[in-house]
């Protein structure tokens, strides 16, 4: 059943305020709230509680940049190519922000944030850029399907010069064998904010689009009738996808699949109206993420399972429920 728009942020919101919790409570070391509350207004370093609720409250903040970035991403792909099964992950943005800092790291050794993020943005412009080229190739276009197989190509290709760099290097291994996988402990509050820059210009360019995502959606020859510039508008759109996939991939590595569930997921609460989905999809998004990293921290303490693996393994039966939903209710 669909709910209305308020209901459906109002709810979002609570979730999210509920997931916030549990990453900073929960984990191969349990937090008592008092604790908490005491560490957020009187921080003291000597106590060992203090210094893991910090750490997780960077953790958690950055869980819900990365996880409303990728969601927002997915969602504008979705609309702007038509197609179902578009996703950074699928459609090669991962993976060619992931080979740029890859390259990055075994060429120039970079470890900074920033640097992370320069070399994520032209990474991604470029899988962006070569996906569409490819697919756009023969007398249809950039038909939905060919995006996505150019999309798999890519990723396998550039997932295959990652390992060789990687097999190459000790050092590059070292740096990157983590982050590869996608996690959010790796950052601080300054990185989150300097990130977090390029990640809010991309919200706000996708939420001042959800209407122009509606007459893409219906089709080229529908959205000029609509009076839309599709080249112009799949430009802008293109450019803060681009911002919101590079900024979470330097922030958090490459994690895959909440891009692709969780706009889903929004539009069977909310309908095909991307100016309802859109909202809901960026409070979906942190509340999947950090469930999926809580849930990491706990199944095998005191070591823990990255948010990239586990966005995958909950992401996946979440994605066939939502496939059998969708067809019952004749979605």
């Amino acid at each position: 059943m669909r709910r209305t728009p308020l209901l459906a942020v109002t709810g979002g919101v609570l979730a999210v305020l509920a997931a916030a919790a549990l990453s900073v409570l929960v984990g191969a070391r349990s937090v008592d709230p008092s604790a908490a509350w005491q560490a957020l207004t009187a921080f003291d370093p000597a106590v060992t509680d203090h210094v893991v609720v910090r750490a997780r409250v960077d953790r958690t903040l950055a869980g819900i940049a990365v996880g409303a970035s990728l969601a927002a991403a997915g969602a504008a792909m979705q609309g702007m190519t038509r197609n179902p099964l578009a996703d950074p992950g699928i459609l090669g943005l991962n993976a060619g922000a992931a080979a740029a800092v890859v390259v990055g790291i075994y060429a120039l050794s970079i470890s900074r944030v920033v640097e992370f993020m320069a070399f994520a943005f032209v990474g991604a412009a470029i899988g962006t850029a070569l996906v569409y080229a490819v697919a756009s190739l023969g007398r249809d276009g950039a038909t939905p399907v060919k995006l996505a197989l150019a999309g798999a190509a890519l990723t396998a290709g550039l997932g295959s010069l990652v390992n060789a760099l990687v097999l190459l290097d000790q050092e590059s291994l070292d740096r990157l064998r983590f982050w590869q996988v996608g996690t959010l402990g790796a950052r601080g509050l300054g990185d989150i904010a300097t990130v977090g820059v390029f990640m809010a210009l991309g919200v706000v360019i996708v939420l001042l689009a959800t209407g122009t995502l509606n007459a893409l959606a219906l089709g080229d020859d529908a959205a000029v009738g609509l009076g839309v510039h599709v080249a112009r508008s799949r430009v802008v759109l293109g450019a803060a996808i681009v911002l919101l996939c590079g900024a979470a991939v330097a922030l958090a590595g490459p994690v895959g699949f909440l891009g692709l569930v969780v706009p889903h997921a929004a539009r069977l609460v909310v309908g095909g109206d991307y100016r309802r989905i859109m909202p809901v999809a960026l409070l979906m998004g942190p509340v999947l993420i950090l469930v999926a990293d809580v849930v990491g921290r706990v199944i095998a303490p005191p070591a823990e399972v990255q948010v990239g693996v586990m966005t995958a393994l909950i992401g996946v039966p979440v994605f066939i429920a939502l496939i059998r939903t969708r067809r019952q209710v004749g979605l």
